[in-house]
């Protein structure tokens, strides 16, 4: 039985300020419960979302926490045993479940979902399917692992039976290694690519493959299955089997959608459907990742009724998502730029998309290697390639990091590692003149870099 306003309930979550678990937290809120949280890594933009909601956040995990007496407890995927707010949930008995059945048993039941997967894009591509969606008056549903700049929160239990959401091929919780996007059971799918991510938890390609086909296998014959025609392990993946028709896109070539480029850096294209023009893409994002998003957000759309040229139309108003090349200062002609990318893929097509942009211009990239990927060590060679199309490359190094950053110095000869981010900041102090662009990437908080390096450079 779903929970409703009428016999709302106490949940705790743990690991509150991830992006999935805050933005559930948000629609449980909205439904009415009464939702409280804990986390050791408490800071903006999902803190200050979450509080402005009336939700209570605890810094770090503890036995007492669960004081309060919740009803049920949601736990995060980042949650272990050993945990001592995980241990005391188990010791008293407490009701639980993972965020991904949470979502499935209360917020999805009887709902068209409409779910993007992919080791890449996911973030960007559910915004814009959500906002051509609410473009169009359909009021959606969605949670998005990013802040939607047209929507400003990540999450909505939405008015509507449509449901957008961005499905993620990690694992449920601790006690179920599942990857969430099972629990989903979209109606309209969108396979963005796939490639080798989460060597934590994925022993190889292999491996990311069966639990996309677990997807795959979910996804009713009434439905809908958007993948990329030059993308070899998608194809793969199908291969293993499928019961629902599928449309595939591509740019500049042959498929049943296809982007034609007006302009070379991807911020005009047309779109085809079945080779005829539906209408010209004209927007501020660049690239041809985001070529490809776009098209694969437009083809979704059609499966519920929304129009190629509307759907069209509502892209030229599309925001893009916080800390997706987001410019969040331009200080003396030089422009700094936050992005999430963190696997060798989406650094070299984000290199790639800013060059087409800028030009000549000089391009000074800033990593922090955060993910559990990156932080092994995997994708050592991929990484210092991708990282080659900057004009200059500084890397942080912590303490932690389970391997020597200088390797990558044999792959690229434009690469500095720094173990501080004040030597960071010191470097790019020098870096500061006119046509210049730091792009700035992590998918954390990197220290604080970004409100100091505003405040230095000034």
């Amino acid at each position: 039985m779903r929970l409703r306003q009428e016999n709302c309930v106490h949940i705790h979550i743990l690991g509150i300020c991830g992006t999935f678990m805050g933005g559930l937290a948000l629609i449980a809120r909205e439904l009415g419960h009464t939702v409280s949280g804990s986390d050791q890594n408490v800071y903006p933009p999902m803190s200050t979302q979450l509080t402005e909601q009336g939700i209570q956040l605890m810094q770090g995990y503890s036995a007492e926490n669960l004081s309060i007496k919740p009803d049920l407890v949601v736990i995060g995927n980042a949650m272990s045993r050993g945990n001592p707010e995980v241990e005391a949930v188990l010791n008293l008995g407490l009701k639980y479940t993972s965020g991904p059945q949470w979502l499935s048993e209360y917020v999805l039941q009887d709902k068209w979902v409409l779910a993007v997967a992919g080791t890449h894009g996911k973030t960007t591509t559910s915004s814009m399917l959500a906002w051509i969606l609410e473009y169009q008056g359909f009021k959606p549903g969605f949670l998005i692992g990013g802040i939607p700049m047209n929507f400003g929160v990540s999450a909505r239990a939405g008015e509507t039976d449509f449901f957008v959401i961005e499905a993620d091929e990690y694992d449920s919780a601790f006690f179920d290694k599942r990857s969430k996007f099972v629990h989903y059971r979209p109606r309209t799918a969108i396979l963005n690519n796939l490639e080798f991510d989460h060597a934590d938890i994925f022993d190889d390609l292999q491996a990311i493959k069966r639990q996309f086909h677990h997807l795959v296998r979910t996804i009713p014959g009434q439905g809908l299955i958007v993948a990329p025609k030059v993308d070899a392990n998608v194809q793969d993946t199908l291969a293993m089997g499928c019961w629902t028709p599928v449309q595939q896109t591509a740019i500049g070539q042959q498929a049943e959608w296809q982007a034609e480029l007006v302009r070379e850096d991807g911020s005009q294209f047309e779109v085809l459907f079945a080779d005829k023009k539906q209408g010209q893409v004209n927007w501020t994002l660049t690239g041809m990742h985001n070529v490809q998003n776009g098209l694969a957000a437009i083809a979704a759309a059609r499966h519920i009724g929304v129009l190629p040229s509307d759907a069209v139309t509502a892209l030229a108003h599309f925001k893009n998502v916080k800390r997706r090349m987001e410019v969040i200062a331009n200080i003396r002609g030089t422009t700094i730029y936050d992005d999430f990318a963190h696997h060798p893929t989406a650094i070299k097509m984000t290199l790639e998309g800013l060059r087409k942009q800028v030009g000549s211009e000089k391009i000074i990239a800033v990593v922090e290697p955060r993910s559990n990927t990156m932080r092994m060590g995997v994708h050592r060679k991929e990484l210092a390639g991708a990282l080659g199309l900057a004009d200059r490359t500084i890397i942080y190094q912590p303490e932690n990091l389970a391997w020597d950053l200088s390797e990558l110095k044999t792959y690229a000869n434009n690469i500095q590692i720094c173990t501080s981010i004040d030597e960071i900041i010191a470097e790019l102090q020098q870096e500061v003149t006119a046509q210049s662009h730091f792009l700035m990437m992590s998918n954390g908080s990197f220290g604080g870099i970004y409100q100091r390096l505003k405040k230095e450079l000034k």
